[in-house]
């Protein structure tokens, strides 16, 4: 009867190890018990809303406190400087948008993905149009007629130079279409422009306004995509009324990344990237991807290398486009970007 209490005993030790091994995955071997995820933007726009859910999943795999910190400004600069000066300890995490990829172009930073590790490709948000409730253009159609007939005339928002928002309105200009730009601290701020009428429309990402437009307090009327989405099957793509877009609209315009410093060393990076793999998993996080129809980047690119050249891949295409559009204050060139 001893042997086998003490057979049950060790049984029972082993089984919650291994629970434990399951449910955290660097909570005794990670080298800080706090880490601040940086968030180059103010609160509220789609990155700081994905940082926020990877930062509380991140927080449950690995038993380490995630704690977000936004600092918005200068096209997400401020931010990013703010990481990559950060002590090498891994006490300090960015959760990037894809303004660090067009940052030494525009002038704004000397700073690009060059200067970090990748740990985890983890979105992309797709990119709507959306106008007011009372707005009086039902319709892309109706809104892109009045922005060809007034070119620089109808106000969009967006959140600086080298964003998202920025290479799209690039693009409708390529075809055409050239808004006024009035740019916002943050997504988040730009919808609220929309709503309270200073500006006439946004290519917001679409979880920031997804309850807005259930709530009817904004109208969609397209995607800035190659496909419609399946939620709105009734509204356009916007390749249905810019004939030869579709190679530019195809790209992922909003990777969210979660990054260090290039030289934070490597058995941190590791640490890092086990726990993120966990956290991706986290039935909370996936119900929030799933809900915003957000794409899962982390599935499409799963090691260092496929990042790595994804990044590269994005900077050519991107800088180009605004180069070509002449919106750069650099030639990519200077900066060994081959155009694509």
């Amino acid at each position: 009867m001893k042997k086998i209490a003490v057979l049950l005993a060790a049984c029972l030790l082993l089984t919650l190890a291994a629970c434990g091994a399951q449910g955290k995955t660097a909570a005794s071997g990670y080298p800080v018990q706090t880490v601040t995820m940086i968030v180059p933007y103010g609160a509220g726009g789609t990155t700081d809303l994905v940082g926020r859910q990877l930062a509380a999943a991140l927080s449950e795999a690995m038993g380490v406190n995630f704690v977000v910190e936004n600092q918005p400004g200068a096209s997400g600069s401020i931010g990013c400087r703010a990481a990559l000066d950060a002590p090498k300890d891994g006490s300090v995490v960015l959760f990037a948008a894809d303004s660090l990829g067009t940052q030494r172009v525009m002038g704004i930073s000397d700073m690009s993905y060059a200067d970090f590790s990748p740990i985890c490709a983890v979105a992309n948000d797709p990119k709507v149009i959306v106008v007011a409730k009372d707005s009086p253009y039902d319709s892309i159609e109706a809104l892109l007629a009045a922005i060809e007939a007034k070119p620089g005339t109808v106000q969009m928002a967006y959140t600086g130079p080298g964003g998202s928002g920025h290479v799209q309105a690039l693009i409708m200009n390529r075809y055409g279409y050239v808004p006024a730009l009035t740019a916002y601290a943050s997504g988040s701020d730009g919808i609220v422009a929309v709503m309270g009428g200073q500006v006439v429309f946004t290519n917001a990402n679409y979880s920031t306004v997804a309850n807005y437009i259930d709530a009817g307090e904004l109208r969609l009327l397209a995607v800035c995509a190659t496909e419609r989405m399946a939620q709105y099957p009734d509204v356009p793509a916007l390749t249905e009324y810019m004939e030869g877009s579709e190679e530019l609209l195809a790209i992922p315009y909003t990777p969210l990344s979660l990054l260090v410093a290039a030289d934070v060393p490597e058995e941190v990076q590791a640490m890092l990237r086990a726990g993120c793999k966990q956290a991706v998993q986290n039935p909370d996080f996936v119900s929030f991807m799933e809900k915003n129809s957000i794409d899962k980047l982390y599935e499409k690119y799963t090691s260092v290398d496929e990042i790595k050249a994804f990044y590269t891949e994005w900077e050519s295409v991107v800088c180009w486009l605004m180069a070509d559009s002449g919106a750069t204050a650099y030639s990519p060139e200077q900066f060994g970007i081959a155009r694509p």
